[in-house]
């Protein structure tokens, strides 16, 4: 049976306190799956809760990409999306808002469309906050309070290994 979240339950997940390990990096490199590349990290929020960040990124289109934070719901083995940051590779309509736009937007996870019996994250919207992975991905951070450990702060990567 699929789980269902209010709104204040998500927004308290989302804005839960979730420091990341000191080695997060290394445990992030993406690996090939069928035509790109992918990786996740399991990460503990500050009050108990599991959460899965999830990054893939297409190995012919750099701006088709998703960073998606879900939690892991607990005495299951269901994975609820909460937000999701996607590139401009291809056109988004919210089906209750009946508007459809082509651009870098974020998912995020409402009550309305549960009800409606869509995905939980299949309202977005629009951003020009981000038009890169790398981008993406601090937005993230900042939005669902997401603690990058002090050491690694200012640091490069890619998660992609190079």
């Amino acid at each position: 049976m699929a789980v269902s979240y209010m709104d204040d339950q998500i927004d308290a997940l989302v804005w839960e306190r979730k420091p990341l390990a000191a080695d997060w990096r290394e445990r992030t490199r993406m690996k090939p799956k069928r035509g790109h590349d992918e990786q996740y990290l399991d990460l503990s929020g500050e009050t108990g809760s599991k959460f899965r960040l999830i990054f893939r990124q297409s190995r012919l289109n750099g701006l088709d990409f998703s960073v998606i934070l879900a939690v892991l719901v607990p005495q299951s083995t269901q994975v609820f999306r909460l937000r999701r940051y996607n590139g401009r590779s291809h056109e988004h309509t919210n089906q209750i808002e009946n508007e459809t736009f082509y651009d870098f937007h974020i998912h995020l996870a409402t009550e309305r469309y549960q009800e409606l019996g869509a995905r939980e994250d299949a309202y977005a919207r629009p951003t020009d906050r981000y038009g890169t992975f790398r981008g993406a991905l601090d937005c993230l951070f900042a939005d669902a309070n997401i603690s990058v450990p002090p050491k690694a702060q200012g640091e490069l990567f890619d998660l992609r290994g190079g």
